[in-house]
C-alpha cells in the first residue's frame, strides 16, 4: 500500500480510504467488520464516516471495527448534521459543534478524531466562530486535524484566512464530490487546495455505482440499490 501525506501536514494516509457511509445501514454490521478488516490486510489505515450517517450508527459499527488496532487508524468523521431535535441540534455553531464530537467520540468509543471535517457550509454561523471552535477541540486534544466537506473554493480560502488571523491551525483537507462524471473540481477547487496546502479526499469516485456499469440506460435500477433508494 502506498502512503501519502494529507496536505501540508505530517499525518501518513494510504492512498485508498474505506468509506463507511452504508455502514450500519443498508450494509450489516457484520459484512461492514468483514469489508474492514479486507482493508486492513491490504494496508489501507483510512477511514471515513459521519455523525449523519445512518443517524451515529455507522460511527458506532466503525468503532467496534476498528477498536483491537485503534492506534493503527486515521479515522475521518464529520459534523453537521442535524441528529438531535431542537434549533441548536446541528450546523457548525460552537454550541454544537462542542455537542457533536462529544458524541462522536463516545459513538466511536475512542479518545480522539483524526480527521474532523466539517460536512457543509453552514450560512447561519460566521465562519470565526466555527475555526474558533475547532480550534479549542484540538487544544483540547479531542481533535488532531480537520478539513472541509462540500466546501465552496472561496469558502476553503476564507477559513485558511480565519484561520491564519486567529493563530489557529489551517484544514489539512477538503473532501469534494469529485469523480470521471463530475470534474468541476478540476476547474477551482483543486487548484485552490493546492495553493492553500490542502489535502484532497474526493468521495464518490465511482458517482454512487454509476462508474461500475451496474446501471443501464432505459433501465429501472436494481431493487436495494442506491439508485433505487434514491
Amino acid at each position: 500500500m502506498e502512503y501519502r501525506n494529507l496536505g501540508r501536514s505530517g499525518l501518513k494516509v494510504s492512498k485508498l480510504c474505506l468509506g463507511a457511509m452504508m455502514f450500519g445501514g443498508p450494509t450489516e454490521p457484520e459484512d461492514a467488520e468483514a469489508m474492514v478488516e479486507d482493508a486492513r490486510a491490504t494496508g489501507v489505515n483510512f477511514i471515513d464516516t459521519a455523525d449523519g450517517y445512518n443517524r451515529g450508527r455507522s460511527e458506532e459499527v466503525v468503532g467496534r471495527a476498528v477498536a483491537r488496532d485503534r492506534n493503527e487508524w486515521v479515522i475521518a468523521t464529520k459534523l453537521f448534521n442535524p441528529i438531535e431535535e431542537g434549533p441548536n441540534g446541528g450546523g457548525l455553531s460552537r454550541k454544537w459543534m462542542l455537542r457533536a464530537c462529544e458524541a462522536s467520540l463516545k459513538r466511536l468509543g475512542t479518545d480522539r478524531i483524526d480527521l474532523y471535517y466539517l460536512h457543509k457550509e453552514d450560512p447561519d454561523t460566521p465562519l470565526e466562530e466555527t475555526v474558533r471552535a475547532m480550534h479549542d477541540l484540538i487544544r483540547a486534544g479531542k481533535v488532531l486535524y480537520y478539513g472541509v466537506s462540500n466546501y465552496r473554493s472561496w469558502r476553503v480560502a476564507e477559513v485558511c484566512r480565519i484561520a491564519d488571523a486567529l493563530g489557529a491551525p489551517r484544514p489539512i483537507a477538503s473532501q469534494p464530490y469529485y469523480n470521471a462524471v463530475n470534474r468541476m473540481p478540476e476547474t477551482e477547487h483543486l487548484p485552490a487546495c493546492n495553493w492553500f496546502g490542502l489535502g484532497v479526499v474526493p468521495y464518490s469516485p465511482v458517482a454512487r455505482g454509476v462508474l461500475t456499469g451496474k446501471y443501464r440506460t432505459g433501465a429501472e435500477p436494481e431493487t436495494g440499490s442506491r439508485a433505487a433508494r434514491g
